[in-house]
């Protein structure tokens, strides 16, 4: 994967849209409305009670958004991605406004310093990482439990499955990039067209480079000339950057 394989050579880009709003055209930022809106929805509604919260959550955000656009700030690239933050720092806002207010000159009485933590936002984290874990062969699941969760020597996971402590490496190895693959593959959805149908089921390999020649060349050719699908390929690229398949976030799932 690299960075020219993700430009389109057709139709406007987030950037393109970016560029756009902040000289002033609203147009564009209803085009970034309208193309990131299912995404926002989805994840609105897995962080709230119910739809009209939801719905005040989204309408926060994109306003936010805007806001930072045609102030000259804002993001640059990855819209979607800065769309979700702001919309989980909406959430938090409106958490600690709801919450009780106590003023104070002395804070420390009130803050110890716990760093905050949105349990929404990690439930929403685990059911992603549960749901990629399940999709995977049952051989591969056991695997990551012993060893990454249960902490297990490989000698005793070999032990029990019949191999060497090299195969259980080559396969625990095997498990947790099926495991990342997986993860990328949750947040794809939506394909536009019949090509895109094709291809989406590829793109969380193929942002971890985990496609044959043959699968590769058919993923290439189809983003070299569809902006949905390179969207969400740039958005996977950046999920990718930050998602570690740690034992917490195993353990949580299951």
């Amino acid at each position: 994967m690299t960075e020219a394989s993700l430009r389109p050579v057709e139709g406007p880009a987030d950037t393109d849209l970016l560029d756009a709003v902040r000289l002033g055209d609203l147009t564009a930022f209803g085009e970034l409305y309208q193309r990131h809106l299912p995404t926002a929805r989805r994840v609105a509604r897995s962080l709230t009670r119910s739809g009209a919260e939801a719905d005040d959550l989204i309408s926060e955000a994109f306003e936010r958004v805007l806001d930072s656009l045609l102030a000259g700030s804002g993001p640059t690239t990855a819209f979607r991605s800065y769309l979700l933050r702001t919309l989980r720092n909406a959430l938090v806002d409106k958490a600690r406004r709801d919450g009780r207010t106590f003023l104070s000159y002395d804070m420390t009485a009130m803050d110890k310093g716990v760093p905050f933590v949105d349990t929404a936002l990690e439930n929403l984290e685990s059911q992603l990482v549960g749901q990629a874990l399940a999709s995977l062969p049952q051989r591969w699941q056991w695997v990551l439990w012993r060893t990454e969760v249960e902490g297990e020597p490989l000698a005793t996971v070999a032990a029990a499955l019949g191999l060497t402590s090299n195969g259980v490496a080559a396969l625990a190895y095997r498990a947790r990039e099926g495991l990342r693959q997986a993860y990328l593959q949750m947040h794809v959805h939506d394909p536009a067209t019949a090509a895109c149908r094709r291809v989406t089921p590829h793109l969380g390999a193929w942002v971890r480079n985990g496609l044959s020649r043959r699968e590769q060349s058919m993923v290439d050719e189809h983003l070299a000339g569809c902006v949905h699908c390179t969207h969400r390929a740039r958005e996977l690229a950046e999920i990718n950057s930050g998602f570690r398949g740690s034992a917490g976030q195993l353990k949580r799932a299951g």
